[in-house]
């Protein structure tokens, strides 16, 4: 089985394969300069710190694609990269909102592909990081289409949600445009809440609005990796992260956070971990409460872990390296060499 492969023995695809090097002939290279390297991998893969060791060798800066690492002080519970990392490598898209303000996957493209500019006309090359599925998508295919946020129609929305739960709000999605809810879980609390907003607000299914507009690829050549291990390997991985982040004081940092008005930002108050944080914060906090809470912490990572695999298994521009069967020196001569050659 070649090390550039899907999820599985049986889905392997090798890119050195006679049809998959005729297929790419047929496409001519891309302007070098304009290669953007896209890493993305469920939790506690090890993204961040392949990255900064990829872009000292080759100009490289790193463009944050974490929806919640644009957040001052959501550090431990994002494993946000450390101050004296960001000082060795340019960072971006780090620590640029409050937690009062909101930042949607809108502002997220249009500052995203504004610095991968700027980084190109700098002369560097831009790595584009993260594990948000969504954000990467967008981040290569354009911003959804709709109307912009009504402050009321989302709070009563938000409200509902807290009170009656993402059960009962996504039936709801169900039954209004059973199309779009099938692209989605009852899970996806900020999904859920969106599509019911521009249903109010336009009257009209999500599924119903025009699809994005097709941003031009011959600006920039994405160069898309997404690094894997089996899953059984990868769950022992995130049970220990969960850990050491609660031993960092990861419960200090919301409790800071709430302070800040965490609560009132809805799609930073219902992230991995935060969420819980804050139930167990609003609960008696007695010795069950705490166990109660490290277990669902670390539910919901390996939940999202699993949903992280379902989501890039649908994104056409990503080839899977499985780190667990290669060095790191040898992962990174394989992403570079993808780079200088644009296979």
């Amino acid at each position: 089985m070649s090390i550039y492969s899907l999820y599985d023995d049986q889905d392997a695809v090798d890119i050195f394969s006679p049809l998959y090097l005729s297929q790419k002939k047929q496409v001519p290279p891309k302007d070098k300069k304009n290669r953007i390297i896209v890493l993305s991998g469920p939790t506690a893969i090890g993204k961040s710190d392949l990255s900064i060791k990829m872009a000292k060798l080759i100009k490289g800066e790193i463009v944050s694609a974490d929806s919640m690492q644009v957040y001052k002080g959501m550090d431990i519970g994002t494993a946000k990269v450390r101050s004296e990392q960001q000082e060795q490598i340019p960072h971006h898209l780090i620590d640029i909102f409050d937690i009062d303000q909101e930042c949607n996957v809108v502002n997220f493209y249009h500052l995203a592909h504004k610095t991968c500019r700027e980084i190109i006309d700098r002369g560097n090359v831009p790595i584009v990081v993260g594990g948000s599925g969504y954000y990467i998508h967008v981040f290569l295919h354009g911003p959804p289409q709709g109307p912009s946020a009504d402050p009321q129609v989302r709070v009563k929305l938000e409200e509902q949600m807290n009170r009656l739960g993402s059960g009962v709000m996504y039936e709801r999605l169900q039954m209004l445009d059973p199309m779009y809810a099938e692209t989605i879980s009852e899970n996806d609390r900020h999904k859920i809440v969106r599509a019911l907003e521009i249903i109010f607000i336009t009257k009209r299914p999500v599924s119903a609005l025009p699809k994005p507009v097709e941003i031009d690829h011959d600006k920039f050549d994405y160069r898309c990796w997404f690094i894997y291990m089996p899953k059984q390997l990868l769950y022992e991985k995130v049970q220990q992260r969960c850990e050491v982040m609660i031993e960092q004081g990861f419960i200090e940092e919301v409790e800071r956070l709430k302070k800040q008005g965490l609560e009132k930002n809805f799609s930073a108050a219902n992230a991995i971990g935060y969420r819980q944080c804050l139930e167990y914060l609003n609960s008696p906090r007695t010795a069950e409460d705490l166990k109660q809470f490290i277990e669902e912490f670390k539910k919901a990572t390996r939940h999202y872990v699993k949903r992280q695999f379902t989501w890039f298994r649908k994104e056409p521009f990503f080839r899977w390296l499985d780190i667990n069967k290669t060095s790191e020196s040898r992962a990174l001569e394989y992403i570079l060499q993808d780079f200088e050659q644009g296979w």
